[in-house]
């Protein structure tokens, strides 16, 4: 049995053991222990996916709605990004699951299926929020749960942002990186080894998938994920491996050898420090470059564009709150996710992440048109040119497969220890069997 099968068959005689014991119990079968409205006060938890890096903003957000609700009492807890998955797997199985939690679209799938989370589409249609949301957003997080149903109120999208140092450009006589052909003589050009001086830092750590994915199906122009079918991937077409091969060909001749451990946040303090030229991240990082360097030294833009003028970028996945169905005071674990979906505390949070606000209202203030790269982002995804390759999210183990099982083998074509075409092909073989299992699992 492959170790996805495995996982799945564990996940699913869990399930169906904890069912058993908590009818024998009285619950309501769901699977998990516990459930409830609740009176609608007193505590509830609430746990952060992006513990550290947004928890200022969700304390000043809770203080506001904890103000507005003296009855509530929100105990906030910060999780890292890059243990989150692992974090909700390990309640689910033992207990301890939150009232409410953060959840983007690449974690739905695997907790639908685990039935954790409750469905939200009634919720939001009797609440102030019925009308507010981002129709695309609602939709991104709604097909990402893989079923005819919306387990995450989303909050924010992102999308991949090319940052660049516009006084180093100036400098070295560079124009700004609009093609990939640009974007590799820049890297090249703005190196200087003997003076720890990099064109480029390259994610080689937590997350480095998604950046790569970035970069492949940017330089090949395949706009689809899967062949007309839906049963085959396009990850290891030989053009996404000579764009896979031409991307890691920047390790340690463009990038810091250290960059093979990199996770965002060391990408953004190097880039911030004022030894890299440049940084693929996403939207989230805005502000830090801003505090860290000022307005006026960098620029953050879309990905480069082919020879065509066509732009193609993967789909990023939307971030949101999910109610979790063991919770037992659902009604005040709601009022909190209404409360942060609302206009007021939407734009707040998203203007302090500098990331696309969710409910159409926040999307309307002024503060939209004063953040660039924000802009750039929203006109990029919007104009007709770029083409979006959509990430199969619905896939129940998509975080495992492009994190635990695909990272460190990433990290070994850096280090030349194997090429880009096993990885590619090995990474196509575990997708293509688990998008089999869930045409199966879904009459397809």
């Amino acid at each position: 049995m492959s170790n996805r099968s495995s996982r799945l068959a564990t996940a699913i005689l869990l399930v169906s053991t904890l069912a058993a014991t908590a009818t024998s119990c009285g619950d309501d079968g769901s699977g998990l222990a516990g459930g409830g409205e609740g009176s609608g006060t007193g505590k509830i938890v609430f746990w952060d996916e992006n513990g550290g890096v947004r928890t200022a903003i969700w304390k000043e957000i809770i203080a506001d709605f904890e103000k507005a609700n003296p009855d509530i009492d929100v105990q906030y807890v910060g999780i890292a990004s890059t243990e989150a998955q692992s974090k909700y797997d390990t309640a689910i199985q033992g207990g301890g699951l939150p009232d409410v939690g953060g959840v983007g679209a690449a974690m739905i799938a695997g907790l639908t299926a685990q039935d954790a989370l409750e469905p939200l589409d009634g919720r939001v249609q009797d609440s102030a929020l019925k009308g507010k949301l981002n129709a695309a957003m609602t939709e991104n997080v709604r097909v990402a749960g893989g079923r005819d149903e919306t387990y995450t109120v989303p909050i924010t999208a992102t999308n991949g942002v090319l940052y660049y140092r516009t006084d180093l450009f100036e400098k070295a006589g560079l124009d700004e990186p609009d093609t990939w052909d640009e974007f590799y003589a820049a890297a090249a050009k703005l190196t200087d080894r003997r003076k720890n001086v990099f064109g480029y830092t390259i994610r080689g750590g937590p997350g480095s998938i998604a950046q790569a994915l970035d970069a492949m199906y940017g330089q090949s122009g395949i706009e689809s994920f899967w062949d007309a079918e839906g049963t085959t991937t396009t990850v290891n077409d030989p053009k996404n491996v000579a764009a896979l091969e031409k991307y890691v060909g920047l390790y340690k001749k463009a990038t810091p050898a250290a960059d093979l451990n990199n996770d965002f946040t060391k990408m953004v303090a190097q880039f911030d420090s004022g030894s890299i030229g440049m940084l693929n991240h996403n939207l989230g990082s805005y502000q830090d470059h801003v505090r860290a360097l000022g307005a006026g030294n960098f620029r953050g833009v879309p990905q480069p564009e082919l020879p065509d003028g066509t732009r193609v970028m993967v789909s990023n996945p939307v971030s949101g709150l999910g109610l979790f169905r063991s919770s037992s005071n659902k009604a005040a674990a709601w009022k909190f996710i209404e409360y942060a979906a609302s206009h007021e505390a939407n734009s707040k949070f998203s203007e302090s992440a500098g990331l696309i606000p969710a409910n159409k209202e926040s999307a309307q203030d002024a503060w939209i048109g004063e953040a660039e790269t924000t802009k750039l982002g929203v006109e990029a995804l919007f104009s007709g040119d770029t083409k979006i390759v959509q990430l199969p999210y619905y896939l129940p183990d998509w975080n495992t497969l492009t994190k635990a099982d695909s990272e460190p083998g990433f990290q070994k074509v850096l280090l030349g220890k194997a090429t880009a075409k096993q990885f590619l092909d090995d990474f196509a073989e575990k997708l293509n069997a688990a998008q089999t299992e869930w045409r199966e699992t879904n009459g397809d």
